[in-house]
């Protein structure tokens, strides 16, 4: 019987996305994982990996990335090059077999962890092309005869910042789940783990800081939990402390801004709130 998944010392689990996983590894279907951009669905998979003591296979889809990547490609252009030359590697088409990630996944000889990596960066009919394959756990090589099937039907987790629409059949087929933002003390326990032993004062003053720039009406970009763990390490390499944070009208942008902001429509937004402040009084 597969371990369950129960979190790891260095990532907070929510007891819906242990729930999730540990249902996507019952069902043996793929775990599909949505959510904002720095909520941790790419380090679930290798915190599920190392808390499973499961070997990872990562696949990063890119927009130019193709399904037929995942499985395999064959370098026919190496081929001709070495058929002119006289090579004896051309009698023996595996040799221009290049496998993809899939294939090293069920061509493992033990359980495995794959993760694809922002599936929706790919074309739309990326995830419709690797349907069978994920279902069957089986595909076929057209230039060698071969049947290619999972030796160890691996974990499978799919993560997308839903930059576009998934398509139905693909959705059929996973356990879906969406990690929802942080809350406050949720946030506080990732916190902890990352930084230990933060003075309260200063963790108080700048998640109160961090989910009212969040909140703020108008902002292009929201900063995720990555972006509130670097601002925390440069607020401590800085020895600030509460006092130091403090705001008012006059200087609306928090403390060493770029590490939560990330582009000039936002710094001006908050400089555009600041001038407002000053103009009332």
């Amino acid at each position: 019987m597969t371990a369950r998944f129960k979190g790891t010392a260095e990532y907070v689990a929510t007891d819906d996305l242990t729930i999730a996983v540990n249902a996507a590894v019952t069902l043996e279907r793929p775990l599909l994982v949505k959510g904002e951009p720095g909520t941790g669905k790419t380090e679930l998979a290798k915190q599920v990996a190392g808390a499973l003591g499961l070997r990872m296979i990562e696949w990063n889809v890119k927009s130019t990335t193709r399904a037929q990547q995942g499985l395999y490609e064959y370098d026919a252009v190496s081929r001709l090059r070495d058929s002119q030359l006289g090579d004896e590697r051309v009698h023996d088409v595996s040799n221009y077999i290049r496998k993809g990630k899939l294939w090293q996944a069920f061509d493992a000889d033990e359980k495995v962890v794959l993760l694809i990596d922002e599936i929706d960066k790919a074309d739309i009919e990326f995830p419709n092309d690797l349907l069978q394959e994920l279902d069957k756990m089986e595909f076929h090589v057209y230039e060698t005869g071969e049947t290619i099937r999972a030796k160890h039907r691996p974990i499978v987790i799919i993560t997308s910042n839903n930059e576009k629409e998934l398509p139905d059949a693909f959705l059929r087929r996973c356990f879906f789940h969406y990690i929802r933002f942080p809350d406050e003390a949720t946030m506080r326990r990732i916190v902890e783990v990352h930084h230990p032993g933060i003075k309260e004062a200063l963790l108080t003053t700048a998640l109160t800081q961090f989910y009212e720039i969040r909140e703020t009406q108008g902002l292009k970009k929201k900063p995720s939990t990555s972006e509130v763990l670097d601002w925390l390490k440069l607020l401590l390499a800085e020895d600030l402390d509460a006092e130091d944070l403090k705001r008012d009208g006059v200087n609306a942008l928090p403390k060493l801004h770029g590490a939560l902001l990330k582009n000039e429509q936002d710094v001006h937004l908050f400089e555009r709130l600041a001038f407002m402040a000053r103009a009332k009084r």
